[in-house]
């Protein structure tokens, strides 16, 4: 045995099937001086005791992505490491009970098909076929997806883990790390065996995630949100029949999930193995008097099944031979949970050269894919597909432990849940609340949450059904769209406002942050007095972020972008740091209104504010409203005549009175969507993603090839301009029928997918449904007629110019 290791490149810590695909991956990018610490046997905490089914199935585009890659690599491992493995591909059955639910699986086949991904929509005629055990009688059809199956966690983990050996990475089994410490640029691992400094480190510690997250608090990181959920299974004794008819057929049984019970059905060897995801669920370990062991390896929970006793009787009633041998084996063991289900992958939250593959609700599948992603992370500090769905800095400030238990408990007992556009999930509510929330409740405001943040979506009026079951739908129209109307027409009109809490601000300042700043967007600067907007992108020239720069002088800078980038956003400026400059977050400290339409400037008037209202579009001043001091900036996200308010907390009601006084309307976030998706405005992590280069987005305009300053990924859109884009942004006009194109809805012409949607809504003032996405370059032309797949619907699609909707010239936004 070699001597235990005192130095690496990345040390991990964890030895689950997400750890070790992480190594395997570090080591296949050629990163071989990387070691694993595990507490205990591999497979040892989660991957043990997991049911290894492998969906392909998602509805969002990176977790389907990570899904897609993990399939594909189990389907070669067992040839390319020599090790065995059982690894049934089964395919699966989803069951749908009605019409929406069947939207659903057409909005995931689409998406599957444009990754690959053979799925196919089935009859009840056609699943009895398939599954002959199954009662059809009272669905309305299914998804068929022939990749998915299943794989024993326990032999994948050990085929990755010799893979990962065989390229020179190292295995410290028994071996917990105790603690980390830091001494310079250097992390130093602690455990019993000695002290391993390394470069970069990997909490991948599955349901000890948050424990070993605290370790890292002093040098800048939070508390890891996260539950730890209870999920039981139970294994049938041999079912005759079954084993008859696989015998006779040579194979298994489809894997079955019926997503509007909530519970999954596989076959395992000769019997039935029923997971459910039951509402009356448990958390563990969250309570004084239920504390997380020290070690909880290969350990389970007392078995719990009463809890599932409706899930089990709906089972048997859907396939009646469940019923007909008796229970073999009970597994209740703990799975973490992040507040949306979604695992975290990427860089640790203010912490450098820290990363986190944990918190994995569905491991198994999503393990392959985790690695690689990681991997990539560490490796190139960027990744193939834009991840920010699983990125760890979704989540802010707000994500305490409370707020993590009622969102697992949630998430949990609605895993199968259909997520509907309009529908907003009650729990974990009121994190951060606007100086006028009580004001907009007051007024009828029907709020969402963004970063925690509540902000009006809404108003309602005194009648409105504001039901949860209401918002059930896919389809555009509501209780809210009359309202949504009303405020689109106000803006239109007249002039509305729009309290916008949490705007993600930062103040950049000190000799040479103008010079900063240029060598770190890909455009140029504003002039002092000026704003603009600004884009970051990473060495490939793929959109990092956008921010507004507001220039109070030669080095003297605001930057505001989206509230859910507030973490992101600040690493990728927080380099300025080191170059001896000023950087500092002031999001809590102020509040941020729009006011906006074309009587905006009249109502400043008679409200007597101090300011120059003839300043032109994108010019800032301080000014006084009702006496109070503001800031404002001549720019509107709504494409009217407007203003945006940015006031400090303490001042805002005050503003906010004499506004609405004076008879500004108020308007919501889901009019404020409708607003600028007339006007082509890009919103963050939708339209503006890695998955596109700013060349590609249509940003041309803001970038500055020939300026001296060698910005990320200079180079790289000089080549593509050269060679042209694969790709180009467009407007569309869908005849798009009751339901908008959401997003990533494939788009079709001659038979072919030649792009996708990155947002869709209904544009009030043009009164048409409206689709932003990107195509294949040679279709951009205005007036190609192309097709969207709307939940299983192609309809009729047409390019727009490559200008906005409404006011095509600006005219009312320069008023």
């Amino acid at each position: 045995m070699s001597e235990f290791p005192s130095t690496a490149r990345v040390v991990i810590i964890g030895g689950g099937v997400v750890g070790v695909s992480s190594l395997y991956h570090l080591a296949k990018a050629g990163w071989h001086d990387c070691v694993l610490l595990e507490k205990n046997e591999l497979t040892a905490g989660s991957t043990w005791h997991a049911a290894g089914n492998c969906p392909s199935f998602s509805t969002s585009w990176a977790i389907m992505n990570m899904q897609r890659y993990s399939l594909d690599l189990y389907a070669r491992l067992e040839a390319e490491v020599d090790y065995p493995m059982n690894y049934h591909v089964t395919g699966s059955i989803r069951l749908a009970h009605g019409k929406q639910r069947m939207q659903e699986f057409e909005r995931a086949r689409s998406m599957g098909r444009y990754q690959g991904l053979e799925m196919e929509m089935m009859s009840p005629a056609d699943m009895k076929d398939r599954y002959p055990f199954m009662e059809t009688h009272d669905l309305a059809g299914g998804l068929w997806d022939p990749a998915d199956g299943d794989i024993d966690p326990a032999q994948l983990t050990q085929a990755l883990a010799k893979g990962a050996r065989q390229m020179g990475a190292r295995i410290e089994r028994f071996c917990p790390a105790t603690g980390i410490s830091r001494e310079g640029d250097e992390w130093i691992v602690h455990t019993d065996k000695g002290d391993i400094r390394c470069e970069k480190v990997v909490n991948a510690a599955g349901y000890y995630a948050q424990r070993v997250g605290e370790w890292f608090r002093p040098f800048g990181g939070r508390r890891v949100p996260m539950t730890v959920m209870s999920h039981q299974y139970f294994l049938t004794e041999e079912i005759p029949e079954l084993k008859e008819w696989s015998e006779a057929n040579g194979r298994k049984v489809p894997l079955l999930r019926d997503v509007d019970t909530s519970y999954y059905l596989r076959q395992d060897k000769h019997g039935l193995n029923l997971g459910p995801y039951e509402r009356n669920c448990r958390a563990h370990w969250i309570t004084p008097q239920d504390q997380m062991p020290e070690d909880f390896s290969f350990q389970l929970y007392p078995d719990d099944l009463e809890r599932l006793e409706w899930y089990i009787e709906d089972a048997m009633a859907r396939v009646p031979i469940l019923g007909s041998s008796g229970v073999g084996r009970v597994i209740n063991g703990p799975i973490p949970y992040a507040p949306d289900g979604l695992p975290l992958i990427g860089p640790m939250p203010g912490v450098p050269n820290a990363f986190e593959a944990c918190v994995f609700t569905f491991g198994i599948t999503q393990g392959g894919g985790a690695g690689k992603v990681l991997a990539e992370w560490i490796t190139e500090g960027q990744t193939e597909w834009d991840m920010w769905a699983v990125d760890p800095r979704r989540y802010t400030d707000y994500t305490d432990q409370d707020y993590c238990n009622a969102k697992a408990m949630e998430t949990y007992g609605h895993e199968y849940a259909m997520h509907f556009p309009h529908h907003v999930w009650p729990a974990g509510r009121d994190r951060k609340l606007s100086p006028l929330h009580a004001q907009l409740k007051e007024a009828g405001a029907v709020f969402g949450a963004y970063n925690g943040w509540e902000r009006a979506n809404y108003f309602a009026r005194p009648g409105d059904d504001l039901s949860e079951e209401s918002t059930q739908t896919w389809d555009r129209n509501g209780p809210w769209a009359p309202r949504v109307r009303e405020e689109c027409e106000a803006v239109r009109d007249d002039v509305g406002v729009l309290d916008l809490p949490g705007f993600s601000r930062f103040a950049l300042e000190g000799p040479g942050a103008a010079d900063w700043l240029r060598g770190r967007i890909t455009g140029g600067l504003p002039k002092v007095g000026r704003m603009n907007l600004a884009y970051f992108a990473d060495d490939r020239g793929r959109i990092l972020t956008e921010m507004s720069l507001i220039r109070h002088g030669e080095d003297d800078f605001t930057l505001i972008t989206a509230a859910s980038a507030q973490w992101h956003d600040f690493d990728v400026l927080r380099p300025a740091r080191d170059a001896g400059l000023s950087l500092s977050d002031h999001t809590t400290e102020f509040d941020t209104l729009i006011v906006t339409g074309p009587q905006s400037r009249a109502l400043f008037e008679r409200i007597g504010t101090q300011a120059d209202l003839s300043l032109p579009w994108l010019s800032h001043q301080a000014a006084k409203i009702a006496g109070v001091p503001c800031h404002l900036a001549r720019v509107s996200f709504a494409g009217e005549l407007g203003w945006e308010v940015h006031v400090r907390n303490v001042d805002m009601p005050a503003i906010y009175d004499a506004i609405t006084g004076a008879g500004a309307k108020p308007f919501g976030m889901w009019a404020l969507n409708a607003l600028r998706i007339e006007k082509g405005y890009r919103a963050w992590k939708g339209d503006l993603s890695t998955d596109y280069t700013t060349l590609e987005a249509g940003l041309g305009r803001f970038v500055k090839l020939d300026k001296p300053q060698d910005f990320p990924g200079k180079a790289a859109l000089l080549r593509e301009k050269e060679q042209g884009v694969a790709k180009r942004f467009v407007t569309l006009i869908v005849e798009a029928g009751e339901q908008d194109a959401p997003y990533m809805s494939t788009i079709w012409y001659d038979g072919q997918v030649v792009g996708e949607t990155t947002s869709g809504d209904w544009g009030y003032r043009v009164g048409q449904s409206i689709a932003l996405g990107m195509i294949r370059a040679d279709l951009a032309a205005p007036g190609t007629e192309v097709e969207i797949d709307i939940f299983g619907r192609k309809c009729p699609a047409v390019v727009q110019p490559d200008q906005p909707l409404w006011d095509p010239e600006n005219e009312r936004l320069r008023a």
